[in-house]
C-alpha cells in the first residue's frame, strides 16, 4: 500500500490518454486541460485506451518523474466518475488497488468515524 501524507493529492484523467506521451506531453493536460500546479508534488495518474497500460507524472526533488506499469493479463478498473471533469481525485488506497487490479468500484468502505462539528454562537 502507498503511504502519502495528506498533502498529496492524486488525480486520475477520466478520459483515456495515448501512452505514447512522455513527460511534457502529459505535463501540457496537468497545465492546459486541468490547471494544475505540476510541481506541488502530486500524483497525476493516466490510463492508456486499452486500460492495460497506466503513467504516474509526479515532481520530486528537481525533476519530473514518470512511473509505468503494462498488465500482462487484463485491464485496470477505474473509478466511477460522477460530473463531466477531466480528472477525479482519488486517495492512496483506491490508486494501490487499481494498480494492482482490484476494481475499485465494486469496493465498499466503511463510513468512518467524523468528531461533531462545533457550532459557534
Amino acid at each position: 500500500m502507498l503511504t502519502l501524507p495528506p498533502s498529496v493529492r492524486i488525480y486520475l484523467a477520466v478520459d483515456p490518454v495515448d501512452v505514447r506521451r512522455g513527460h511534457d506531453g502529459l505535463s501540457g493536460i496537468v497545465r492546459n486541460q486541468w490547471g494544475l500546479d505540476l510541481f506541488a508534488g502530486h500524483l497525476f495518474v493516466f490510463l492508456g485506451r486499452r486500460r492495460d497500460r497506466c503513467k504516474i507524472l509526479f515532481w520530486d526533488r528537481g525533476g519530473l518523474v514518470l512511473y509505468y506499469k503494462r498488465l500482462e493479463k487484463g485491464r485496470f478498473q477505474a473509478p466511477r466518475v460522477a460530473g463531466d471533469g477531466s480528472a477525479i481525485e482519488m486517495d492512496a488506497t483506491e490508486l494501490t488497488m487499481l494498480l494492482d487490479g482490484i476494481d475499485v468500484r465494486r469496493v465498499r468502505r466503511a463510513v468512518h468515524w467524523r468528531p461533531p462539528t462545533q457550532k459557534t454562537a
